[in-house]
C-alpha cells in the first residue's frame, strides 16, 4: 500500500513537465527560429571565403580568422573595448549618486523622478542622436554659449558622451532596484555601533548593492561595444567601433564570412564578460 501510495504523484509530476513545456514552448520557438538559427548561419560562414562579388562561397579557409588577428582589426578591437570600458565606468559614478537619491526620496516623489529618468527612452533613437550633433557642431549651441569655435564632434570623447547619454538609465535603474530593497535597519545598525556615514556605505551598502552594479555596468557596457550608429554619426571616420567593422563588412564590402568571424570575437568577448560578472555575481 505505502510503495503503491508513493508512486500516485507521478502523473501529477509528469502533468506539471507537460504544463510548463507547454508555456516554455512559445518563449523556446522564438529563441530557437529568431537567435539559435540565424546565429548557427552566421557563425558557419567564418570558414567559407568571399564570393568575387561579394557573398559567400562555400570553400574551406580559416584566413578569415588570420585577417581578424590583423593589428588594425586588434587595435579596433581595443578601442571599442577602451570606449565601452570608460562609458560604463563615467555610467557607474554618475549613475550611483542618483540612483540612491531616489532610493532616499519620499514615496510620492519616487515614481515623477524614475520616469524623468527613462523619459529619453520615450524619444526616437535617432532623433536624440542628432541633437547631439546640432549641440556639438561648430556654431552648435555649447559653442555659442561658451564663445569659442571649438572641434567638439568627430572625437572618442564625443562617442562616450552619446554612448552615456543613450545608457545611463540603464545603469540607474539596476542600481535603484538594488539599493531600495535594503533593509533601512541594518544601517541604523551601522549608525548605532558608532560607524559614520561613509563606513556604512563602504562595509554595508555597497557590498549589499553589488549585484545592482553588475548588473548595470553589463547593461551600459554590452550595448556600448556593439553599437555601430553612434560612433558613426558622433565618431565619424575617425573612429571605428567592433560594431562599424561588421556593419560595413556585411553592407558595404558584401564580405560576409570576415564579417561573421568579427561577429564572432564580438560574442567570445561578451560570453567572457558575462561568466564574469556571473563569477563575480557569486562572489558577492
Amino acid at each position: 500500500m505505502k510503495s503503491e501510495t508513493q508512486a500516485r504523484p507521478a502523473p501529477r509530476s509528469r502533468g506539471r513537465r507537460l504544463g510548463a513545456f507547454v508555456f516554455l514552448s512559445p518563449g523556446l520557438a522564438y529563441l530557437v527560429v529568431l537567435l539559435l538559427v540565424p546565429l548557427a548561419l552566421v557563425l558557419s560562414y567564418t570558414v567559407f571565403q568571399r564570393g568575387r562579388f561579394g557573398g559567400v562561397v562555400y570553400e574551406f579557409t580559416t584566413e578569415n580568422f588570420a585577417r581578424l588577428l590583423d593589428p588594425l582589426y586588434l587595435g579596433v578591437l581595443g578601442d571599442s573595448l577602451q570606449i565601452a570600458a570608460l562609458t560604463t565606468l563615467i555610467a557607474l559614478l554618475l549613475g550611483y549618486p542618483t540612483a540612491y537619491v531616489i532610493a532616499q526620496l519620499p514615496s510620492r516623489w519616487k515614481t515623477a523622478a524614475l520616469v524623468a529618468i527613462v523619459l529619453p527612452f520615450w524619444t526616437n533613437f535617432i532623433i536624440r542622436v542628432y541633437a547631439w550633433i546640432i549641440l556639438l557642431s561648430g556654431p552648435g549651441l555649447v559653442n555659442s554659449v561658451l564663445g569659442t569655435q571649438l572641434e567638439l564632434l568627430y572625437k572618442q570623447g564625443t562617442i562616450v558622451v552619446g554612448l552615456l547619454y543613450s545608457y545611463l538609465p540603464l545603469m540607474v535603474l539596476p542600481l535603484y532596484a538594488a539599493i531600495e530593497k535594503l533593509d533601512p535597519q541594518l544601517r541604523e545598525a551601522s549608525a548605532n555601533l558608532g560607524a559614520s556615514g561613509f563606513t556604512t556605505f563602504r562595509k554595508v551598502t555597497l557590498p549589499l548593492t553589488v549585484p545592482g552594479v553588475l548588473t548595470g555596468c553589463m547593461f551600459v557596457f554590452v550595448p556600448s561595444f556593439g553599437n555601430f550608429v553612434i560612433p558613426e554619426m558622433l565618431g565619424g571616420s575617425k573612429t571605428l567601433m567592433v560594431g562599424n567593422v561588421v556593419r560595413n563588412e556585411f553592407l558595404k564590402a558584401r564580405d560576409w564570412p570576415f564579417a561573421s568571424t568579427v561577429t564572432l570575437a564580438l560574442i567570445a568577448v561578451l560570453v567572457v564578460l558575462l561568466l564574469a560578472q556571473a563569477w563575480a555575481a557569486r562572489r558577492a
